[in-house]
């Protein structure tokens, strides 16, 4: 049988389905309905559990639009299935994409009744507040990496409910699992991929395996391993909402890390054996494209798949009640779906946060002008993108361990930091042709900035920083950590943490931890009792930011008026002022000095009088000295926060 090329308008117009997909429950029936325009007979399979045993097989009808459905009476919460389909003289058994609830390593959908799966005030639960987008202090987290240390105070160590936990201590007595973050005083928790991914045994209660997360299986069910059960379907879906709710009521919006530019498996997975060759990219040969660097890419131009995530994230948005969505190597998704997801979140709730890497893993047949690249990001409005400008200006080259940056020895980085000083946002005083990687203000307004230094992949800071000054002692290293947590923490747009920065977290030089074990990559809370000084800085800094508006102005035009950069006469230098009690400011001028050199330096300021709120040493807002003068010394490797005398308060 021949079908019009998937792309074609011929092939929308016959078989674009808008309706609901999936196993729709009711107490007195389920109707199942699953899309597979090329199937020429399709059966439903029911099991009595989900993952062993044979099973029965329903034969479904053929409906509208190129789907199946079929109906079975009763409650049937619980029950588990997959979808058979015949397909050019092939039979092929598969996972409902839209399914959401699982058995173990998720190889079977279960009808679930989501009502059955609530906690208790579930209903009641709402999102803590956020007004702006720029208000926003992003912190990145692991699951498992939260817990697992054995020093970590959690019950519950690498699982969901470990993150409920409250009051828990490591060693020192310092606070671990979420009261850390509330310590912290950080707005969101981004957990890296909780969907259902495909290389962790789910059967093995305390798995060996690791892995984080970005080898999608089932884009609607949460991952197994994290749960006390992942033979129940619905366990995994209860602990998830009880770690929601426990972040929720400590004040924490949570972000979800989602993987939808590609899947594990690609020839034999679930949408390859439903639609053959539908939900992916080929190249002219008809290969599978790999702009992923994953063995795939999703066509996310055609419509079903676009359909997919969109319906994805509007159900972790309402019925899990993400607050925000970081999607990973966004760059290979085209840019009307990124704006359709945008759309669909506006309707829900406008304070939901998207953002994701404008980049690709590799070539895409998708042409760069469809892809929703960093530089195509004036495109999506309500979408951020990660500054890797800001990153490798600041640390040095992600890609290259020994290449430095402006805190260690880069030469001509200063515009790139400048570049993250105004939120990738146009500004008459940053040279963008000295920028880095992208000689042009890419940002549209400062929150489609993600400033950052440190992410779960690749070197963390501490690391890149040993690797770069191998020589340096110790006290010199952590000034150039501090030094970079303070331009995150002071530019405009949105700062986004690598859990573990704030006490100097060490990977022990692993570039890509994804499968190392735990003794890698677990947060080894010791440390933030050996630096707590360091946390202590951190802290100070966001408590600057989050008491200070004017280190979060809301559009370019504010960012223009309000921050004017200073003259300096040595290389290493930035330095800026906010001034005019910019967004309502109580403070009338701010002066931020950042000094990337191992020497001091002398700085001329403004005008006299000047209390200092951040050095090299404390942060925060209250006074750490008083200058009378005009002249204020910047100690090697160090930032300095003055504020006028005349407004303190």
């Amino acid at each position: 049988m021949s079908y019009p090329h998937f792309s074609s308008r011929e092939f929308y117009e016959q078989y674009h389905y808008d309706g609901e997909l999936g196993a729709i429950y009711y107490p007195d029936h389920t109707q199942f309905r699953v899309w597979a325009p090329t199937a020429s007979r399709v059966w439903l399979v029911i099991y009595t559990s989900g993952h062993e045993g044979s099973g029965s097989e329903i034969p479904m009808d053929k409906d509208v639009h190129g789907t199946w459905v079929t109906e079975l009476t009763g409650d049937r919460h619980g029950l588990y299935y997959t979808y058979k389909v015949l397909v050019d003289g092939a039979i092929h058994e598969a996972m409902d994409p839209y399914a959401k609830a699982c058995g173990v390593n998720g190889v079977r959908g279960m009808v679930v009744d989501l009502a059955r799966t609530n906690p208790s005030g579930w209903d009641k639960l709402i999102r803590p507040p956020l007004t702006r987008f720029v208000d926003a202090i992003i912190y990145e987290i692991h699951v498992r990496d939260m817990s697992s240390h054995p020093l970590s105070g959690i019950g519950y160590r690498g699982k969901y409910l470990g993150l409920t936990e409250k009051s828990t201590t490591g060693p020192g007595g310092v606070w671990t699992g979420p009261s850390h973050l509330v310590e912290l005083g950080v707005t969101h928790v981004q957990l890296m991929p909780c969907f259902d991914f495909a290389t962790i045994d789910e059967s093995i209660g305390c798995p060996k395996e690791y892995n984080w997360g970005y080898d999608p299986l089932n884009y609607n069910i949460p991952e197994g391993s994290y749960a006390t059960d992942p033979y129940r379907g619905e366990q995994r879906i209860m602990e998830f909402k009880e770690m929601i709710k426990a972040l929720k009521e400590a004040g924490l919006r949570v972000n979800m890390d989602v993987v939808y530019n590609h899947t594990f498996y690609t020839r034999t997975s679930h949408l390859n054996a439903l639609v053959p060759g539908y939900y992916y990219r080929q190249d002219v040969h008809g290969q599978f494209s790999n702009g992923s660097g994953c063995g795939n890419e999703l066509a996310t131009e055609r419509s079903m798949v676009r359909k997919m995530i969109v319906d994805s994230v509007r159900y972790w948005a309402t019925e899990y009640q993400i607050d925000g969505f970081r999607f990973d190597l966004v760059g290979l998704m085209d840019i009307p779906t990124v704006n359709a997801i945008r759309m669909a979140l506006n309707k829900i709730d406008t304070s939901i946060m998207m953002y994701g890497e404008g980049w690709t893993g590799g070539h895409s047949p998708l042409p760069d002008h469809l892809k929703a690249l960093k530089g195509n990001v004036r495109q999506l409005p309500g979408t951020g993108v990660y500054n890797d400008d800001l990153r490798d200006g600041l640390r040095g080259h992600v890609f290259h361990a020994e290449r430095p940056g402006f805190v260690n020895g880069g030469v001509g980085m200063e515009e790139s930091v400048e570049c993250g000083i105004v939120g990738a946002c146009e500004h008459d005083q940053v040279d963008y042709n000295q920028v880095i990687y992208t000689q042009r203000p890419w940002a549209g307004e400062p929150a489609q900035s993600i400033n950052y230094v440190e992410a779960h992949d690749n070197l963390t800071l501490w690391d890149k920083l040993q690797r770069v000054s191998p020589d340096a002692n110790q006290e010199v290293l952590i000034a150039m950590h501090k030094l970079c947590g303070a331009v995150i923490l002071t530019s405009q747009g949105i700062p986004f943490l690598h859990a573990g920065m704030e006490f100097l977290r060490t990977k022990y030089g692993d570039y890509n931890s994804y499968r190392s074990p735990d003794a890698v990559n677990q947060l080894d809370w010791e440390r933030k009792a050996r630096y707590i000084e360091v946390f202590r800085y951190y802290q100070g800094l966001i408590a600057l930011r989050k008491a200070h508006p004017a280190f979060r102005l809301g559009t370019t035009q504010k960012i223009q008026e309000h921050l004017r950069f200073l003259p300096v006469f040595d290389d290493h230098v930035v330095a800026y002022m906010l001034r005019d009690h910019a967004n309502g400011d109580p403070w009338e001028t701010i002066v931020v000095i950042f000094n990337g050199n191992g020497e001091p330096i002398e700085m001329e300021l403004p005008k006299r009088g000047w209390v200092i709120v951040v050095d090299g040493k404390l942060a925060g807002t209250t006074v750490l000295e008083r200058l009378a003068g005009d002249v204020v010394t910047v100690p090697p490797y160090a930032a300095i926060v003055l504020v006028d005398a005349g407004s303190y308060q």
